[in-house]
């Protein structure tokens, strides 16, 4: 009982704090109605709302279970700030994909993406010393938070995608108990709060939310997972990074 209610409280407290927070920035529209506007892949203006609004839902909904709070809405909060930035001020950055930003890196340019991949990398890493007690598990654990962080990402290229993932990739660790099943709701009820707007295209993850629910996903993995478990997901979620990277260069390239 103790385990059901704990996903629940989760789960509600990460939906109605994510959908809370979009309906006051769409009211209030902070920065002035253009601040947050972006024009989606079909020329349709979306708002960017759903990204705060997503990232402080996981954000408050990670910190139900006692068992792992602080790692969890550190990972989440940093994974969001990075994400934020990288929406505001590589908004006109052509480059995509990690090879370019590594790239532009060892050239001596610091670009939004980079700092995107540094912080993210270096938030998950410390997220994953204080989730584990051994060096290999605390490596590995970073390894995934990032990992499923940027594979939600590479999700947000249409309407609902990211969302839908989202959905289905938290789904199977609801059947969890304890601090994996709680953090496995939270994803899912912050995704479940703007899944009708982004499908409706009124507004987007963005960077910053994606990254914030990829960071969280990554987390409950993390709180299921023994050693053999984390080897075999973070492989998993660097081969799905390194995949997708390459399809949304290839498909960001002029034909």
């Amino acid at each position: 009982m103790a385990a059901r209610g704990g996903r629940t409280a989760a789960f509600v407290t990460a939906l109605g704090v994510t959908r809370a927070v979009y309906e006051v920035l769409r009211e209030r529209a902070p920065g002035g109605p253009e601040f947050g506007r972006r024009t989606n892949y079909a020329g349709r203006t979306v708002d960017l709302y759903a990204g705060p609004a997503t990232a402080l839902g996981a954000a408050a909904g990670a910190a139900v279970p006692a068992g792992a709070r602080g790692a969890v809405v550190l990972a989440v909060l940093a994974a969001a700030t990075c994400g934020a930035y990288d929406d505001r001020a590589g908004a006109g950055d052509p480059r995509r994909g990690f090879r370019a930003h590594l790239t532009a890196l060892r050239a001596g340019e610091m670009t939004s993406g980079a700092v995107k991949l540094l912080g993210i990398g270096a938030a998950a890493l410390v997220a994953g010393g204080l989730l584990k007690e051994r060096p290999v598990d605390r490596i590995l654990a970073g390894v995934v938070i990032a990992g499923s962080a940027h594979c939600v990402n590479l999700l947000d290229v249409r309407p609902g995608r990211a969302c839908a993932g989202v959905l289905a990739l938290g789904a199977p660790g609801l059947l969890r108990r304890g601090t994996a099943g709680a953090l496995a709701a939270v994803p899912v009820g912050a995704a479940a709060a703007v899944i009708a707007d982004d499908l409706g295209e009124r507004t987007m993850l963005g960077d910053t939310g994606a990254h914030a629910l990829g960071a969280v996903l990554g987390a409950a993995v993390v709180a299921s997972n023994g050693r053999a478990g984390l080897a075999v997901h973070a492989l998993g979620v660097v081969a799905a990074t390194a995949y997708g990277d390459r399809v949304g260069r290839r498909a960001s390239s002029p034909m």
